[in-house]
């Protein structure tokens, strides 16, 4: 199946949606990629937690809790005070199909510089009752 790119830069504290959803639902994504990278590399120390939901977010924080199922993909990007070091990124996300718009947030918890993101989804053809399930299982943020 086709991938779907999107990326972007989040400032410390923003949220953004990533926008996915289809009129009938029956375009569903897995999550195939997620990458950080740093907007001023090199310049200073920076620690980015960004996160991605399938439901709204209204506050960004650097909590990452593996126990709410809303949440879809945890980065963490860490880069050291000596230039010489390269930044540590560890990604984890969820493979489960989606077919409604993602929020993403970003938390910089050594400063308040901002983060470059990846994300590259793998497009799923739904069958009708998949969609169905896909979108309920969205909307209800899966609790």
């Amino acid at each position: 199946m086709p991938i779907k790119s999107f990326r972007g830069s989040l400032t410390d504290g923003e949220i953004d949606t990533i926008r996915i959803s289809t009129n009938n639902g029956l375009i569903g994504y897995r999550v195939h990629k997620f990458e950080l990278f740093p907007s001023q590399p090199g310049a200073q120390p920076q620690e980015s937690t960004v996160k991605i939901f399938t439901v709204p977010q209204t506050t960004a924080t650097a909590t990452v809790d593996f126990d709410k199922e809303q949440l879809l993909v945890a980065a963490y990007m860490g880069i050291n005070d000596t230039a010489y070091y390269g930044p540590d990124i560890v990604t984890i996300f969820d493979n489960v199909i989606v077919n409604q718009d993602l929020t993403i947030t970003h938390v910089e918890t050594r400063g308040s510089i901002a983060v470059n993101y990846h994300l590259e989804l793998e497009q799923i053809k739904l069958a009708n009752d998949e969609a169905a399930v896909a979108t309920l299982t969205d909307m209800r943020g899966r609790e």
